[in-house]
């Protein structure tokens, strides 16, 4: 058989409509089998592939499911296993059962009017390895379908049925100790399937004699105007017959023409190119850029190609693709940094996970990017090349987002693949090398026109072996070398290609605010860290009301351990006692709840805070981690039911356009201007007011911001009498309006660092801040009004605050409700939450969400908050 990988645009036949019975129908010559499957284990179908894949066969007792999916994340959809994430049930469904092959089966008729037509049927992604049987013929084997990232295309014109039903039947079997298949390495529990399953797209492709593959355009842009740039576009044409062929390929991108006569051999391929020294009309002038959001919009061209043969059109496809120059330098402290179109950006995301079934839709993965702009954040980095089709990396082009896209360190770790590894990793055999690099080219032929993948990750933990390496370099340097490579995220020297000049320093645990702002040997605000996070995020109360049993809510036990991530961090007790010293014992769930908020919140806004005051010493950094596999404890800014929290609101703070902040180590305050615009005549206002908010000091200051810049606007003086508790209240004005709002509360007694106990994740404290007067707050009752903007789909609300009282409300939090009793909406994108207001503030907050998320309810406005009545 030959493999190739797919066309994946909507590919326009004008000469038949597609019609497909069972199965999703897309418009023109692409057939995607998602709907009228089902899956069966081995032991329970009862028969070869032969009689499986004929109508003889009768599929009682079969689950109902649908493609891509896997094995467990179907058995879950047709309720077979039910509360699966509540306390430890997960490890209460059989494994054994996942050991044998399993079934997947479905039927399916093609359009009218293709009997001369070439029919070819496509696996995009299988776990692990497959036998597959169309109308009783065995058309691949297990020999040869394996591997998770590996695309496969087969020519079937021969074995299908151009008229009545069509039965295809694919035998997965699972993957064994060893072998490098799709993992979630230390973050949630392992599926009980191991992901088994068709996990991406299944599809028909139906075409004349000649069919178009790899659509790809690339781009080089004038760095010294920005003003023209020149495009060379490529294709691959087959001939899919056995005689020869002759024909025009054509293309056009907007009112942009060209073509070129070509003639094929019997069964030949051949890369078709067009280079803008050919064909003078790919120098555009003015070209509209592909930019991150933060600096730009993300402006997207499509490239149409047609293959025509004797008048008529053999095949033809669309793609997107963006006109930008992706380029790295190294800084003068000798870290790897990154440059758009000529000028630096500092890289500030997340690491990003797919569900642990598998199972991400389209709103899904649309509201978590919406989560990434709404903290300030521009990219996600991809532990393995995620996504069961191409939504994921679509929704970033649209959006602006960046994304760091290669291998996951599931391969590079005994405990993970599941034998020992070296050096290099699980990837040893000359049999798993080859797969492995051909693999890497499935991938990069699939997603290089995406304009926000700036970065291939060809290495994670580890570098790949030297003899791997070379391969994927190769591969790289014949497919694409519009975007720079990297190894490894960890510090690493390559024979090949020498160092990776990026850092993998943590921490992993919690650590004080502090930490991020004087630690210059870990995981402070220097170099490129591609993981660093302050380790447990506790999600609200009420998603840990959903995540465990009542009897396991409160006190912490056992039961809460099995939604840590693994290993070292399979328990929150260094969390808890971080918590615990810094704020007092909880006395409850809700309060724990609370105390959680305050210290996630605190720590990611003084991380991103050092960060972007230190542009471009610090290069980048990717907060570890975005998302949430499954409802978890670790490791995430917002929960699996997408409830943002402190950690979350403590990075938007940070983010802020315009910023005022203070530095913990240095005691200065600092102003961040992260616009590409200068803003002038802005008046900084300081305060520094005592626990019962008697007012120790007040500055105003007026300054000039250039764009992209940080610095120190003052050093706070040395004040006598403070209390032990005492606030420091930040706020920039401009225009008569304040651009940026920050409180902090600080104590007499500092952290201080233990440095001689640091470990590889985490540096305790030897002293910690004394907060606990925190617990001593009245409370308070907010004056309250809002208003809804409804609409159809998204709708809007405007809350007003008013704090008519004399004491400080600290930490409110907005909700919307489903109705007066019921749960909270999500996602929601909020102005700004977990926000205080001091006597007599007041302040408005928008907020958007969408109605269906309502189920129907009547939208209501939430007000809590740490004292809040």
């Amino acid at each position: 058989m030959k493999f190739r990988i797919v066309c994946l645009s909507v590919l326009l036949l004008t000469q038949f409509s597609v019609v497909n019975h069972a199965q999703k129908n897309t418009s023109g010559n692409e057939i995607v089998l998602h709907k009228g499957w089902q899956i069966a284990s081995s032991e329970s179908a009862n028969g070869v592939g032969a009689l499986i894949s004929s109508s003889k066969y009768v599929t009682a007792g079969w689950y109902s499911a649908t493609v891509p999916s896997t094995v467990m994340g179907s058995l879950v959809k047709d309720k077979v296993y039910e509360n699966v994430f509540i306390g430890d049930n997960l490890k209460s469904v059989p494994s054994k059962q996942f050991e044998k092959p399993w079934w997947y089966r479905t039927e399916f008729s093609l359009p009218k009017g293709v009997e001369d037509k070439t029919i070819k049927l496509d696996f995009d992604g299988i776990v692990y390895r497959a036998n597959i049987w169309l109308n009783g013929k065995l058309i691949a084997n297990s020999a040869s379908v394996k591997g998770v990232f590996r695309r496969f295309e087969f020519d079937i014109t021969g074995l299908v049925k151009t008229n009545g039903k069509n039965i295809l039947a694919v035998e997965l079997i699972p993957p064994v100790a060893g072998e490098p298949s799709l993992g979630f390495a230390d973050w949630n529990p392992r599926p009980p399937d191991n992901s088994m399953g068709l996990w991406r797209p299944v599809k028909i492709r139906i075409t004349g004699n000649v069919s178009l593959n790899f659509p790809y355009v690339q781009s080089k842009l004038n760095l010294q105007t920005l003003k023209s740039a020149e495009l060379t576009v490529s294709a691959e044409v087959v001939n899919n017959k056995t005689q020869n062929v002759s024909g025009v390929l054509s293309g056009e991108i907007g009112k942009i023409k060209f073509s070129k006569k070509i003639s094929l051999q019997p069964g030949e391929k051949k890369k078709v190119t067009f280079t803008p020294e050919e064909y003078q009309q790919l120098k555009i002038n003015n070209p509209l850029l592909w930019l991150p959001y933060s600096m730009g919009k993300p402006n997207l061209y499509t490239v149409k190609l047609a293959f025509v043969t004797e008048g008529k059109i053999s095949d033809q496809c669309d793609k997107k693709f963006g006109i930008r120059e992706v380029s790295d330098y190294i800084n003068e402290d000798g870290f790897r940094g990154y440059k758009f179109n000529g000028k630096k950006i500092q890289i500030l995301g997340g690491g990003w996970v797919d569900n642990i079934f598998l199972n991400n839709d389209y709103e899904n993965i649309k509201a978590q990017l919406q989560y990434v702009k709404q903290m300030g954040l521009n990219t996600i980095r991809l532990e393995g090349i995620w996504g069961t089709n191409e939504d994921l990396y679509n929704l970033c082009d649209e959006n602006g987002i960046l994304v760091m896209a290669g291998w996951s360190c599931q391969w590079e770790n005994d405990e993970y693949i599941g034998k020992h590894v070296d050096d290099f990793g699980g990837i040893e055999s000359t049999e798993d090398i080859n797969m492995i690099a051909q693999s890497w080219e499935d991938q990069v032929k699939w997603l290089r026109n995406h304009p926000s993948i700036f970065l291939w990750l060809y290495g994670s933990d580890r570098l790949p072996r030297p003899e791997l390496e070379k391969k994927y370099l190769k591969i790289l340097q014949e497919c694409d070398t519009t975007r720079p490579t990297l190894g490894a995220v960890s510090e690493n020297t390559s024979s090949v290609t020498g160092k990776t000049a990026v850092k993998m320093r943590g921490p992993y645990d919690n650590v004080p605010p502090i930490y991020w702002w004087s630690d210059k040997l870990r995981g402070g605000a220097f170099g490129f860290n591609t993981e660093q996070g302050p380790g447990a995020q506790i999600p609200p109360m009420e998603s840990i009301i959903k995540m465990f049993p009542k009897e396991h809510l409160w006190p912490i036990d056992s039961v809460w351990n099995y939604h840590c991530a693994i290993g070292t961090f399979n328990n929150l007790k260094d969390y808890n006692n971080a918590l615990s010293k810094r704020l007092g014992e909880p006395k409850n769930l809700e309060d724990y709840c609370a105390k959680a908020q305050f210290i996630n919140y605190e720590n990611t806004r003084a991380m991103y805070e050092a960060i972007e005051s230190n542009k471009y010493t610090s290069t980048g950094a990717i907060h570890w981690m975005l998302n949430a596999a499954w409802p978890k404890l670790y490791w995430q800014l917002y929960d699996y039911y997408l409830t943002p929290a402190g950690a979350f609101f403590g990075i938007k703070k940070a983010r802020e356009p315009i910023h005022i902040l203070y530095d913990y180590a240095n005691n200065d305050v600092r102003i961040v201007n992260n616009t590409c615009e200068e803003h002038d005549n802005i008046v900084a206002k300081i305060k520094i007011l005592n626990f019962d908010l008697s007012e120790k000091y007040s500055k105003e200051i007026s300054h000039n911001l250039v764009s992209d810049e940080s610095s120190v606007l003052f050093k706070l003086p040395t004040i006598e009498g403070l209390s032990k508790t005492y606030f420091v209240d930040l706020k920039i004005i401009s225009a008569g309006k304040t651009v940026s709002s920050n409180f902090y509360c600080l104590s007499t007694k500092p952290d201080e660092l233990d440095t001689a106990k640091a470990t590889w994740y985490m540096t305790p404290a030897k002293e910690t801040a004394d907060l606990s007067d925190m617990n001593k707050l009245e409370k308070v009752h907010l004056k309250v009004e809002q208003k809804f903007i409804y609409s159809k789909e998204n709708e809007k609300v405007e809350v007003e605050l008013f704090n008519n009282t004399n004491k400080l409300a600290f930490q409110i939090i907005l909700s919307i409700n489903k109705g007066k009793d019921g749960g909270s909406v999500a996602p929601v994108l909020w102005e700004d939450n977990y926000f205080s207001l001091l006597p007599g503030e007041k302040r408005t907050i928008k907020g958007s969400y969408a109605k269906r998320d309502l189920e129907g309810k009547k939208p209501v406005v939430k007000v809590s908050g740490w004292n809040i009545n």
